[in-house]
């Protein structure tokens, strides 16, 4: 294996380690001795990989992203309703596969240098642009009501990101079964009709 495919396996290895360093004990309080130990590493070699905890929190927010815009962009131009629903589903999916990733991205955006955080904003950004015009494909060909699309996008984020805090993947509910709910309470609403 050359090199260099082996160098980014590990530090894709630290950047997994310290996020659910990072979601088990807190940013702040993690230390880089304590992240190198979570990557299977002594300290020194740590940083020969990463300069900076600040530049860990970088990447894991890179890759979290990275995964969400990569799975909406795989979707194609499924039909509103399906992409709608699978939207929801990532970021449920990713609590059992990336839970520390979620924390982290949810909670340390502010930690985020300047330039980091401006390098983020702008996926995220794209990201949100890309899952309102779901929405309102929806809503020209009929499918979804005539709502304000970034509120219906914004309430469905809301729904989906906020869920880090209480979902648990030994609890009752499978993340897809979550999914499915809220898609349900998204598009059909509370109200008897």
């Amino acid at each position: 294996m050359p090199r260099r495919v082996k160098a980014e396996e590990k530090r894709r290895e630290v950047i997994a380690g310290a996020a659910g360093l990072f979601d088990r004990a807190g940013y702040h309080t993690a230390n880089m001795t304590e992240v190198a130990a979570a990557a299977g590493l002594r300290k020194p070699s740590l940083y020969h990989y990463f300069a900076s905890k600040d530049e860990i929190l970088f990447w894991i927010h890179e890759e979290f992203i990275d995964l969400l815009v990569q799975r909406q962009r795989e979707r194609g131009e499924l039909p509103p309703a399906e992409a709608l629903r699978e939207v929801m589903g990532d970021v449920l999916s990713l609590m059992e596969t990336h839970r520390g990733h979620v924390r982290v991205f949810f909670e340390h955006y502010r930690e985020l240098a300047e330039r980091d955080r401006a390098t983020i904003r702008e996926k995220r950004d794209a990201y949100y642009e890309s899952v309102r015009e779901v929405v309102e494909r929806g809503q020209a060909d009929g499918t979804f009501r005539d709502l304000d699309p970034a509120l219906v996008t914004l309430a469905l984020f809301g729904m989906c990101n906020w869920a880090y805090q209480w979902y648990r993947p030994d609890g009752p509910l499978s993340s897809e079964a979550i999914a499915e709910f809220f898609f349900d309470l998204l598009t059909n609403g509370l109200t008897r009709r």
